[in-house]
């Protein structure tokens, strides 16, 4: 994989503030040792997570959308290792492998394309490259038994990772097809015509390709919900949809109730457990919103589908330190690392 950097525990160790008395997650959690291949280092391992992250917003710009999301990924770790290692976690069973750097690539397309339709078009072709690299990556996450923790990027990096799971566990011959369900707690569908790749259409590329079998979304805004793609999920009986709405206004079910449907409806097989920071209120992210979820909505979000689901893979996407438009929120990156803690604590219990 040729955009991806592996870490060194000096590399986790300068993101760890050390205190005398206390242990941070970043003094135990595991690395690729120096010598060894991925494929040796997931074969080695006992550590049951391995995360790593994509921070990139390639997707999101081929999408038409505020760029940001590759901002977010140092400060999730500088909260993340800075976690106190206890009885609720300690860190020792996850290893922290690294992250992809696409920089290159934005570099190039920001210099060359002179166009907004050209950087469109571009944006869009350079997600092909990606979602090379980081389907092989889950793929092989996947297949050692492993459950993949990915931060984001964009949504787009969803498709790579149902269909690298789906890859994996199919060789690991724990499903008999390759494919997977998805749960997918968004304000969004992502379920957009196919385009060309960009943050919303991963589920309709997963979809048309074979790999996504069932599909939920919980939390999905009214307002912004294309009345084509409306068609398209009520017609197809292997996608379900809970609208945010549904929830909070009309009051048909209650927020646990309605995760609780999406975990049975997707209870037939492995779910990938996809998180969209957007639906969240007030989170800096491409498409924030001023009425939406609480951080407590996804916490919980969390903690029920680690303990229901038959988890494939950990994605959290879409948000940002700072946007192109200036916008600054240095606590997205704290916001993350809450919601990974809750997912490994919840998982490791069952």
């Amino acid at each position: 994989m040729k955009h991806f950097k592996y870490y060194s525990k000096e590399d986790i160790l300068s993101h760890t503030q050390v205190r005398k008395f206390e242990t941070k997650l970043g003094e135990v959690v595991a690395c690729k040792k120096i010598n060894f291949s991925l494929e040796d280092t997931l074969k080695e391992t006992p550590s049951k997570y391995i995360l790593f992250g994509i921070p990139e917003d390639a997707g999101i710009k081929g999408n038409q959308g505020i760029g940001g999301a590759d901002s977010v990924w140092f400060p999730f770790l500088s909260s993340f290792l800075n976690i106190q290692s206890n009885d609720f976690l300690s860190g020792e069973n996850i290893l922290l492998l690294g992250h992809f750097d696409f920089s290159d690539i934005k570099s190039l397309i920001e210099s060359n394309a002179t166009t907004p339709d050209e950087k469109l078009e571009a944006y869009r072709h350079a997600i092909i490259t990606i979602d090379e690299e980081v389907e092989y990556m889950v793929k092989m996450i996947t297949q050692h038994g492993k459950i993949p923790l990915i931060i984001g990027g964009g949504h787009n990096n969803a498709y790579p990772a149902i269909k690298g799971a789906a890859k994996g566990l199919y060789k690991k011959e724990l499903i008999q097809l390759a494919q997977i369900n998805c749960i997918n707690l968004d304000a969004q569908a992502d379920y957009r015509p196919i385009e060309g790749r960009h943050s919303g259409n991963a589920f309709r590329y997963a979809d048309e390709d074979g790999y996504l079998n069932k599909y939920c979304v919980i939390g999905l805004h009214e307002n912004y919900l294309q009345q084509n793609v409306w068609l398209d999920m009520v017609n197809n009986p292997f996608i379900d949809c809970i609208t945010y709405e549904d929830i909070f206004i009309h009051e048909k079910r209650n927020f646990i109730q309605a995760i609780a449907h999406a975990t049975g409806f997707t209870e037939d097989s492995y779910a990938g457990i996809e998180l969209d920071l957007d639906c969240i209120k007030g989170t800096l992210c491409s498409a924030s919103t001023p009425s939406g979820l609480t951080v407590l909505h996804a916490r919980q979000y969390m903690n029920f589908v680690a303990t229901d689901a038959k988890v494939a893979y950990l994605h959290i996407c879409e948000g940002a330190t700072k946007t192109d438009d200036d916008r600054e929120d240095m606590s997205t990156g704290k916001l993350i690392s809450y919601l990974v803690s809750d997912f490994v604590k919840a998982h490791n219990a069952k």
